[in-house]
């Protein structure tokens, strides 16, 4: 069972403007084969099939906590993309047409040098980006997608049931998401971008870590000496390299109010890089921020209003206003039973004195 809050993992700034082109690039940490949602689903269904509880308890609290953290690291990416498409084309309502900012009016007149109307195209920059998608199939918003509109899908999930099998595979996952978010940092300058990559570099790190040490419990192997892969410290990146200073590499958080509390059994010793040592913060999650604000983005009828005439026809029908239309209606009705009723007693009776007027003749 999922427990959710209505906050991401850390407060993003704000963007300065829109990104749209940033906003492609991040997809890939969504829904590409090494994105955020592959590592949540391969967790998730590898401790759905988990076999062998009770002999190997740690290891499944282990693959549990890191299903529930992996699901903040998809709303954090939601948001980042969210926020660099928020503005990235004109606003515009066509309930509410006669836009007098700058830039509805520069698109009229351009417009009507280009196609000889007046009429605005709001959405007219989108042709000029990559990700359609955002345009045409969302709100200027977050897709279950990879960089390129690739859908996310199923075939990415490894759940074999062999325990050292699942959890090397998940040490790759791990390692190749780290390299995605290694290139998407090195394509977009953009802040907001950054301090989500920065962010999801070290906490992604710990999950290396962890299915390191994992495997290390399991086999012997001591698998941490491959580390850092790729062979890039996350100390070299500003962002990250705050989140470490602050410990943040060497924490496991607890993702539930009371299960999963044997995963300290594989979380601990000294950290592979650092040589600090690791933490379980049992009953304690990360703090938190609020999701950001999104506003309207009346161009792609996102979110949509109702018409208010709309609204006022039927507060008037179920409000005070339509007492009297419906009494009237139900007036009506009782009426044209009653005379449906009279007219059928004199059917009757006409009826009647046929049958009778027959008999006598």
């Amino acid at each position: 069972m999922i427990q959710r809050f209505d906050n991401i993992a850390i407060e993003l700034p704000e963007p300065d403007s829109a990104n749209p082109a940033a906003a492609a690039a991040v997809q890939e940490l969504m829904g590409g084969k090494f994105g955020e949602m592959s590592t949540l689903m391969n967790y998730t269904f590898q401790s759905f099939n988990f076999r062998g509880k009770k002999q190997y308890r740690p290891f499944y609290d282990l693959l549990c906590n890191i299903a529930g953290e992996e699901w903040s690291h998809i709303e954090l990416v939601a948001a980042t993309i969210n926020l660099l498409l928020t503005g990235a084309t004109t606003r515009a309502d066509r309930n509410k047409p006669g836009g007098k900012t700058a830039r509805s009016t520069s698109t009229k007149a351009k417009n009507l040098v280009s196609a000889g109307t007046t009429d605005p195209a709001p959405l007219a920059d989108a042709l000029d980006y990559r990700y359609a998608y955002h345009f045409v199939a969302s709100g200027q918003s977050a897709m279950p997608f990879d960089s390129m509109g690739n859908p996310w899908n199923g075939s990415y999930v490894t759940a074999t049931g062999n325990l050292k099998m699942d959890l090397l595979h998940n040490f790759f996952l791990e390692c190749g998401a780290r390299a995605g978010k290694m290139r998407v940092y090195e394509m977009c300058p953009d802040p907001t971008a950054r301090a989500m990559v920065g962010y999801l570099l070290v906490r992604g790190g710990t999950h290396i870590v962890a299915y390191a040490k994992a495997l290390e419990k399991l086999t012997g192997a001591n698998v941490g000496q491959v580390l850092p892969i790729p062979d890039v410290s996350n100390k070299k990146f500003p962002e990250a390299m705050k989140h470490e200073a602050n410990g943040l590499h060497r924490i496991m958080w607890h993702f539930s109010p009371s299960d999963y509390t044997e995963l300290d059994q594989i979380w601990n010793g000294p950290h592979p890089e650092d040589g600090e040592e690791l933490e379980f913060r049992m009953n304690e999650m990360p703090p938190g921020a609020p999701w950001p604000e999104m506003p309207d983005e009346p161009q792609l009828v996102s979110p949509g209003e109702l018409d208010p005439e709309m609204i006022n026809y039927y507060a008037k029908r179920l409000g005070d206003g339509g007492e009297e239309d419906v009494h009237g209606e139900k007036e009506r009705t009782s009426a044209q039973r009653a005379n449906g009723g009279a007219r059928q007693s004199a059917a009757a009776s006409s009826s009647r004195i046929g049958r009778s007027a027959n008999r006598r003749r």
